[in-house]
């Protein structure tokens, strides 16, 4: 088997090439990719080389996370699944490149476990589940948002699920670009924000330098949720910490059961990824794509197209 993948082979370098793949076994299920999805965090750190030591990591690799498609094959334990529409988060199946995550291919083979049916129809914002489950597996396991930084895809997902569960937080951005777009919510420069009694400030910034601004506006008591992926070391002031008696916690992986979450919450209409999607070009792009959605504020997701691609 062969499949066409975007192949990050060393910091800086993006490639469109044929790679071979092992044959489906078992319960696998062989994916006709429609879209996929460049990560603004994980991703960035992949191409630019600050990754850290992480499993699997390595180059060349094929990266992403987000894939939406259709099963056309399986092994002989997933023909059942023929013909559904999927979201799938990747693939290790690859010959000849690593698969860290392994979403950003024309054809992927994973397990039926990893698979997820979803409703037909959503398009190119079925690519944003993952990142919607990252939100949901964050917002589950503590308290709603008062405070979110950043207004990016991650920091306008956490938001839209608080003010879903009747929580109505103030988000902080600093790019101009980023400042529109909230919906039962507002959002301000930090320098527009003199309130200094924050419970809960969920970071979605990636900023590994926010701990001190975000500890000097939280109230006595609070938490401060790691939401992003931060490639230097995070440091704090003790003393500001300490009279705050602060808490911190950092939001891992999501899990299945947060995707199976999100999709029903698509579904049913009490979350919306509208207007999320800000960037659509062909896979054969993806050597352009990159440095432009990594490098313009006003790119929040961009998504590659696979259909009809030779």
């Amino acid at each position: 088997m062969e499949t066409l993948a975007v192949v990050v082979e060393a910091p800086g370098q993006v490639a469109l090439r044929r790679l071979g793949m092992t044959p489906p076994e078992g319960d696998d299920l062989v994916v006709a990719v429609d879209f996929s999805g460049i990560s603004m965090g994980t991703e960035k750190l992949m191409f630019n080389g600050s990754m850290p030591a992480f499993p699997g990591m390595g180059y060349p690799l094929v990266p992403g996370y987000e894939a939406v498609g259709r099963v056309i094959d399986a092994g002989p334990l997933g023909q059942s699944r023929i013909g559904e529409q999927v979201f799938v988060p990747g693939s290790s199946k690859f010959i000849g490149a690593r698969g860290l995550f392994g979403g950003s291919a024309s054809t992927l083979v994973t397990g039926s476990a990893r698979v997820l049916g979803i409703p037909e129809g959503m398009g190119e914002s079925a690519v944003l589940l993952s990142l919607a489950a990252t939100a949901r597996h964050a917002l589950a396991g503590g308290a709603l948002p008062d405070l979110i930084i950043g207004h990016g895809v991650l920091g306008r997902l956490l938001a839209r699920m608080a003010v879903a569960a009747g929580r109505f937080p103030t988000v902080w951005e600093i790019s101009p670009q980023r400042l529109d777009g909230a919906d039962g919510y507002v959002v301000v420069t930090p320098d527009a924000d003199d309130r200094r009694d924050y419970r809960s400030i969920y970071d979605a910034s990636g900023d590994s330098t926010i701990l001190d601004t975000a500890i000097a506006r939280m109230g006595h008591g609070g938490e401060i949720v790691l939401a992003g992926f931060y490639s230097d070391p995070l440091s704090f002031n003790f003393a500001p910490a300490f009279r705050r008696e602060a808490r911190f916690r950092i939001a891992t992986e999501f899990q299945p059961d947060d995707l199976a979450a999100v999709i029903a919450m698509v579904g049913s209409g009490r979350l919306s990824l509208d207007g999320l999607v800000t960037n659509r070009v062909p896979a054969s792009e993806a050597a352009q794509a990159y440095p432009q959605a990594f490098s313009n504020p006003a790119c929040l997701k961009m998504v590659f197209d696979w259909r009809n691609l030779a």
